[in-house]
């Protein structure tokens, strides 16, 4: 158990809830315990929970067993072998309850409203016909409302329970006693027969179709939100099932240690995050990432799992496995994303927590009036019970948490981890964006680009000797011209000379690569053309080094750290959701205005200590500005902290991605934009959501109480504003 608890925090699965006023009643039990957070969320059907050390977990679990419900810790992860059994179909057992309640309230309804089929006595076939549907089909309404009742509470499933009770409480009265009806008065949309007895006013087709209604409603959404959840299962099942060990064993993915090296061939997964060992290929992320180009892998480069091997054959060592990956960290903050609650929805479900006793005793009200007012019993009776069926809590219990599961899914897909549903709420008044420049808006490594050559030499030899000496260099410097020039000549005789240079024999050739006073220092004054060409490369922030050889001057190169080629459309997508972009920088004035021209950002901060990050954020924020930032480094964490929303590079640092609030897998820029898009959007959504809930049931309950609702058409709707509030929110699974 205690494996399955993590810093005295624990998630249950909870049963039983059938509305966001359960979620709400168990929230409050819980959270009276002394120390303990809770937050459940109707629509996961769960309860994430932080607690002090001297409390057991059995004790929340007895908790919620306490006012009705089921808890249970989280399940250990399942083996493949469990993984390939059948799964259990869930909706099984409201599925027929639903298929009963269908076949046999359509005859009820019929014979009510259509006078061709109202044969002698028919009323009593309706009963035969009605009351396994109240009883049986609705029998989870009734258990739930009496579980409740024994705990002194009210939810959604009292009022149904009640209404459906009372139709077939009133019919059954009428029916053995016929002292039903009142003559005289008709309901207005009541489908009865009035006849001389009174026992024509029966309610046997509303108690029947309303159980039917609901019923369709609650199995419409427990499917629409098994869809929802659906991203969040499929990242969950991504990884590779099995894999070949570099003996030849194949051994299932769960069994993989640290260290393990595995074969990864041509079209299949790779099974764990590791570092290639051998070989070369091109890798495909775009299930995790949302990027469709592959990119090439070598010796040496981290890989991770889940990924698919599309080019030739690798060797990988492992280096995480398990609960370490990559995959089951992202699944991991986008289930923690999913069961959190938004501002809004937390006022939601206050509102649903007083809600249905007020309904109860505005049903009971609608009742006294009619009755006093002279409208006679069956008018009362039906306004009564329409007030009580129409009251619909569940669409604002759902309102969040579905548009959070399909847009935390659907960010998943696209490289986009949301943390929270707090987050949602901060994309909408950013207004400023602070981009740290290297690795997020450059490359974050030293890259060759440009050459310039002395008149007559040749680019090829320049770079072939310039290459392989230096090759035998670990400086940033000399990688970057080292990995352009991939020359295969021999050196030999290397020397580091310090702050200047390096120098050695290729190919019988005396080579320095450095300084200017390098070459100077043995005679290799650099042309006038070239020391102009330093000097404008210099004056733009780039780190410019000479070559030369056998007693002259033959080149300049050049070194600088590149921008990415997709972050000057990423400001511009930036600036179309109105904000501000702010380049960030340690580097020098000339660097930082020369990155920031190219890709179309006017305001600049330079000259920056990664300590003093944090300072030019919150001078920022003392403007008025509400800032977000972008970053990838562990000097990044704490600003990525200190900003109103947080952007972590998913190509960077543990550190930066822990401090932020949405995580970026690519290491594309565009994403930011997209992820702030994405979050707007989901908000929105939440937002129609709250107001459809709200707007319902404000136009629904006074039409009800005035008697112009049918009970039966009452709960039509009701069922059909959960459904709908479901159906609107997987409408972001088309976001793009």
């Amino acid at each position: 158990m205690s494996s399955l608890i993590e810093g005295r925090a624990v998630e249950l699965t909870i049963g039983g809830m059938t509305c966001a006023s359960c979620a709400n009643r168990i929230e409050r039990k819980l959270n009276k315990l002394d120390g303990v957070t809770a937050t459940v969320n109707y629509a996961t059907e769960k309860a994430k929970i932080t607690f002090p050390e001297d409390i057991d977990p059995q004790q929340l679990i007895s908790e919620v067993e306490k006012v009705g419900y089921t808890a249970a810790l989280p399940a250990p992860p399942k083996t493949e072998a469990q993984r390939q059994e059948e799964p259990e179909d869930e909706l099984r057992p409201l599925r027929q309850r639903l298929r009963t309640a269908l076949v046999l309230s359509v005859p009820v309804v019929a014979m009510a409203m259509i006078p061709a089929l109202q044969f002698t006595n028919w009323q009593w076939l309706s009963l035969v016909l009605a009351a396994p549907v109240v009883v049986y089909a609705g029998w989870p309404f009734h258990k739930a409302a009496w579980t409740n009742l024994r705990h002194g509470a009210a939810t959604m499933d009292t009022l149904i329970s009640l209404g459906t009770l009372a139709a077939l409480g009133w019919s059954l009265w009428a029916l053995f006693f016929g002292t039903a009806g009142t003559p005289g008065m008709t309901h207005p949309f009541s489908f009865t027969i009035e006849r001389s007895d009174g026992s024509g006013n029966i309610y046997l087709e509303t108690a029947a179709a309303v159980t039917a209604f609901i019923l369709a409603g609650r199995y419409f959404e427990a499917r629409a939100k098994r869809r929802a959840g659906a991203a969040l299962k499929a990242l969950l099942e991504l990884g590779a099932k099995e894999v070949e060990l570099a003996d030849g064993r194949r051994i299932p993915t769960e069994q993989l240690q640290v260290g393990d090296t595995f074969v990864v061939r041509p079209g299949e997964k790779i099974a764990t995050d590791g570092v290639i060992t051998e070989g070369s290929s091109a890798v495909d992320a775009s299930m995790l990432t949302g990027e469709s180009v592959p990119v090439e892998v070598k010796p040496g480069d981290a890989v991770t799992g889940a990924t698919v091997n599309a080019g030739g054959r690798l060797i990988v060592k492992a280096t995480r496995v398990g609960a370490d990956t990559q995959l089951a960290q992202m699944a991991r903050l986008v289930e923690e994303a999913q069961t959190g609650k938004a501002q809004v929805q937390r006022l939601a479900d206050r509102i649903s927590g007083i809600f249905v006793p007020i309904v109860i005793a505005l049903a009971v009200g609608t009742l006294g009036y009619w009755l006093g007012t002279g409208n006679g019993a069956a008018a009362a009776f039906t306004a009564a019970v329409a007030v009580l069926i129409i009251a619909c809590p569940c669409a604002l219990g759902l309102a969040t948490p579905t548009a959070l599961l399909v847009g935390t899914g659907r960010g998943a897909q696209l490289g986009i981890l949301i943390k929270g549903p707090e987050v949602l709420e901060s994309t909408r008044k950013v207004d400023t964006i602070v981009l740290d420049k290297t690795g997020t808006v450059t490359e974050g490594k030293m890259t060759l680009v440009a050459v310039h050559l002395a008149e007559g030499e040749d680019r090829e030899e320049v770079l072939r000797l310039a290459g392989a000496l230096e090759h035998a260099s670990e400086h940033p410097i000399a990688q970057a011209i080292a990995r352009e020039a991939r020359s295969d000549a021999t050196v030999e005789d290397f020397a580091n000379v310090e702050g200047l240079g390096v120098q050695g024999i290729v190919d019988g050739h005396a080579v320095l690569v450095g300084r200017p006073r390098l070459l100077a220092e043995w005679s290799q004054r650099l042309p006038v053309d070239l020391e102009r060409k330093l000097a404008d490369e210099q004056a733009k922030g780039r780190t410019a080094v000479a070559v030369g050889w056998d007693g002259q001057a033959r080149a300049v190169l050049v070194v600088a750290d590149v921008v990415k080629p997709t972050s000057k459309q990423a400001i511009t997508d930036l600036r179309a959701l109105g904000l501000t972009p702010v380049l960030l920088t340690g580097d020098n004035e000339a660097v930082a205005r020369t990155v920031a021209a190219e890709v179309g950002i006017d305001d600049v901060i330079a000259e920056v200590l990664p300590a003093d990050k944090v300072d030019a954020v919150k001078k920022l924020q003392a403007e008025g500005k509400v800032v977000a930032m972008v970053g990838d480094g562990v000097n990044d964490a704490a600003a990525l902290a200190q900003a109103d929303l947080g952007l972590a590079m998913g190509t960077g640092t543990d550190a930066a991605i822990e401090a932020s609030d949405l995580t970026l897998v690519r290491g594309d820029l565009r994403v930011a934009a997209d992820a702030l898009r994405l979050s707007r959007r989901t908000l929105s959504t939440i937002k129609g959501n709250l107001f459809w809930a709200f707007a319902y049931n404000v136009a629904a309950l006074p039409l009800a109480a005035l008697g112009l609702l049918n009970p039966m058409i009452a709960g039509a709707a009701m069922a059909f504003s959960s459904v709908f509030v479901v159906s609107n929110s997987l409408r972001l699974r088309r976001f793009k």
